[in-house]
């Protein structure tokens, strides 16, 4: 009976797991970010730990919330631009994992200082037949200044994923894409892969402090 009730268990988590896969996949791109971005902002003002500054907590919100809907592919490959295509498979899968645990970092940096602010969707005007979009936002802070957050998706099989985002007129990848090329420069691929890890590490032993 113990083993009926497992297996039916399974069952469900993994039909759950389909629909929701199914519903993000059928969801407009401006609705996808709006979803996403209510969901950690309630989660992060409602846990003490995230307000106490448990960054464990913070980083599991990162990895389960808004890793998901994220391209870190195509977003590593356009902030390395012409040199992403020299890369060897291998180097290019490394690249992208030092340069996704750079962003989960980042991530975390932001939620970290949820408190107050609130978040304006601007109305989005695309034809439905295209694959990649900007969603514009604005955050504003407790007192009262703006904070322009805007992103860039693409459709992919799967649904929409964030490639890009703008902070305050910024956009993530060309503000990482001249320090990449620097370090490509010095010490080729491997060089800028080495850079990353050991920042990723300098931050993971700063963040168990």
């Amino acid at each position: 009976m113990k083993i009926l009730r497992r297996i039916l268990a399974l069952v469900m988590t993994v039909g759950s797991l389909a629909f929701a896969q199914h519903v993000a996949a059928q969801e407009a791109p401006d609705a996808l970010v709006k979803r996403i971005s209510q969901e950690v902002w309630d989660l992060a003002k409602a846990d003490k730990e995230i307000q106490a500054g448990n960054q464990k907590r913070v980083r599991d919100l990162v990895e389960t919330k808004i890793l998901p809907y994220v391209d870190f592919q195509r977003m590593t490959s356009l902030a390395a631009g012409p040199d992403w295509h020299k890369a060897t498979p291998e180097q290019q899968k490394q690249l992208t994992s030092e340069f996704r645990a750079l962003l989960v970092y980042t991530y975390s940096g932001a939620i970290s200082q949820i408190r107050d602010q609130k978040v304006a969707f601007k109305p989005m005007r695309t034809d439905p037949a295209n694959t990649d979009v900007e969603v514009r936002s604005e955050v504003a802070q407790p007192r009262g200044e703006l904070m322009q957050l805007n992103y860039r998706l693409e459709k992919l099989a799967d649904g929409w994923k964030i490639y890009d985002i703008n902070i305050m007129g910024a956009w993530l990848v060309e503000t990482y894409k001249s320090s990449f090329t620097t370090e490509i420069s010095k010490g080729g691929i491997d060089g800028l892969i080495k850079v990353l890890s050991d920042k990723n590490k300098n931050l993971a032993a700063s963040a168990v402090k």
